[in-house]
């Protein structure tokens, strides 16, 4: 990994590898961003913010690479509040043989006096949705949740019998800080009360000025979080972190960023939003990158399970 700045770094870190050929989505598809992939009989199954169509899409891979041609699954709403007028940002489990899925809705998306809730709709296909509510499951209520609530990533944790939900608050444009909360039903959810759980590092140059946009996959013991890390509001790159518990003492990996953009590639301005699958030989990480305006998706590989966290250098990087 190099940098142009001591904040900008380039490439990958750690063992991660980008594919040679990304980006893998987008191109004449247009500004394709933010997803949510699961593994489903064989077939990875990539849910992503279509911003053409102000739409959630599918497409389909076998390989992780190829993707079939996107269908709309979940398109705008409209309601006197604007809260549908653009979704974006999936997050997709499924479980018991149903699909659920937690998404953004945004009025005036990517602009300053815009907002952002979250919703949540259920599936038994994972291609008709069906909304469980008609009003947002999460919104905007914190000083520090500003005017957007958006970004969740949710996974059911069977021993505790709760879904969790990691989300992004703060700024329309781009969020500022990530927050939990809990839920027994994916409908009603209980907000932690010492929120954010995650701020950005002011001493940390890469990642000094947000944080937004996490998955959490827990693992081994360990809740594993990949997140944004902004050095500014326009240059983005990948980072990790690990929490015991996946509420505090986060320990972010001594080699973040991971992931950052290669200059002059069709990420050279921003890599976001990952969303990371092991796959039982190899981490699997989907992202968003950007050169200038058009957002299109890409993959980066890591082989084998372990992500370099050292137990030595821990007290040191928190």
């Amino acid at each position: 990994m190099t940098a142009n700045t001591i904040g900008q770094k380039r490439g990958t870190s750690c063992g991660w590898n980008k594919y040679e050929n990304n980006p893998v989505l987008g191109g004449e598809h247009g500004t394709c961003f933010d997803l949510s992939v699961l593994k489903d009989n064989g077939v990875y199954k990539m849910y992503f913010s279509w911003r053409p169509k102000q739409s959630i899409a599918l497409s389909e891979s076998l390989d992780g690479i190829n993707w079939s041609e996107p269908i709309i699954v979940l398109g705008p709403r409209e309601t006197k509040k604007g809260w549908e007028d653009e979704l974006n940002r999936p997050v997709v489990v499924r479980r018991n043989d149903e699909y659920h899925m937690w998404y953004t809705g945004q009025y005036k998306a990517g602009q300053p006096d815009g907002h952002s809730w979250i919703f949540y709709a259920t599936s038994p296909d994972g291609i008709e949705w069906t909304r469980r509510s008609l009003e947002p499951v999460l919104t905007f209520e914190e000083p520090w949740e500003k005017v957007a609530v958006m970004c969740p990533h949710v996974i059911w944790d069977e021993s505790s019998a709760l879904w969790k939900m990691w989300y992004s608050g703060g700024e329309q444009y781009e969020p500022n800080a990530i927050g939990y909360a809990t839920s027994k039903d994916g409908l009603q959810w209980n907000k932690l009360s010492t929120n954010p759980i995650f701020e950005c590092d002011p001493n940390v140059a890469w990642e000094q000025h947000k944080v937004a946009g996490c998955q959490v996959v827990k693992i081994d013991g360990w809740y594993f979080m990949f997140y944004i890390g902004y050095y500014n509001e326009h240059y983005a790159q990948v980072g990790l972190a690990r929490s015991k518990n996946g509420v505090d003492d986060w320990e972010r990996h001594i080699h973040n960023p991971i992931i950052a953009p290669d200059e002059g590639a069709w990420d050279g301005d921003a890599c976001y939003k990952p969303y990371a699958i092991f796959d039982g030989q190899r981490w699997v990480l989907w992202y968003n990158g950007r050169r200038g305006a058009p957002e299109q998706i890409g993959v980066a590989f890591h082989e084998g399970k372990d992500l370099g966290f050292s137990e030595r250098l821990s007290a040191n990087n928190r």
